[in-house]
C-alpha cells in the first residue's frame, strides 16, 4: 500500500503503536557528530533508518517528529536528518504492536547494495550491528516488503 506521508508531518498518520523504517536521501555527502557515537562521513545515496514507535502517540507522533526540521537532536537518526541535503523520501511502516525493530534491521542488511556505514548507529540498546544502512542506489520497497514478515505501508513523501 501507498500513501501520502506528508499527513505525518501535518500530525495525521496512525496513532497507534508499530515499526518504522525512514528512506533518506541524502544528495552530498556528509560529515557529521553523531552523539557520543563520534564523527563520521556519510556518502551521498540513500540511508534506511528502523525504528520503533511503541509508546505514546505510537507512529505519528514519532515519524512527524522526525520529518520536522526543528527540533532538538536526541536520537542516532536526529544528526542525519539535520545534515545539509538530507530528507526523508519515504516511511515504510507497519502498524502493530510487535517489536520488529530489529528484525527490519536485519531485513534491510539483505537488500542489494545495504552496507553498514557507522557501525551501532541507532542500535545502542541491541545487539544489531546498525539501524542504519546504507545503499548507492534507491532500495526496494517491494524486495523489503516481500522479507519484513509483516504487512508494510508505503507513505511517499516526494
Amino acid at each position: 500500500m501507498t500513501n501520502d506521508a506528508r499527513s505525518f508531518a501535518a500530525g495525521n498518520g496512525p496513532t497507534g503503536p508499530g515499526t518504522y523504517a525512514l528512506l533518506v536521501a541524502l544528495e552530498r555527502a556528509s560529515e557529521t557528530v553523531v552523539g557520543r557515537l563520534g564523527r563520521f562521513r556519510f556518502p551521498a545515496g540513500f540511508y534506511l533508518y528502523v525504528g520503533s514507535a511503541l509508546g505514546p502517540g505510537g507512529l505519528a507522533a514519532r515519524v512527524s517528529r522526525h520529518l520536522r526540521a526543528d527540533k532538538r537532536l536526541h536520537w542516532h537518526v536526529d544528526y542525519v536528518l539535520h545534515a545539509r541535503g538530507a530528507r526523508v523520501v519515504e516511511v515504510w511502516m507497519t502498524n502493530d504492536a510487535a517489536p520488529r525493530e530489529c528484525d527490519w534491521a536485519r531485513v534491510a542488511m539483505r537488500l542489494t547494495g545495504a552496507s553498514v556505514v557507522v557501525p551501532r548507529f541507532g542500535a545502542s540498546d541491541c545487539r544489531c550491528a546498525a539501524h542504519l544502512i546504507g545503499f548507492a542506489a534507491k532500495p526496494d520497497w517491494i524486495a523489503f516488503a516481500s522479507l519484513a514478515g509483516c504487512p508494510v505501508e508505503r507513505w511517499v513523501i516526494e
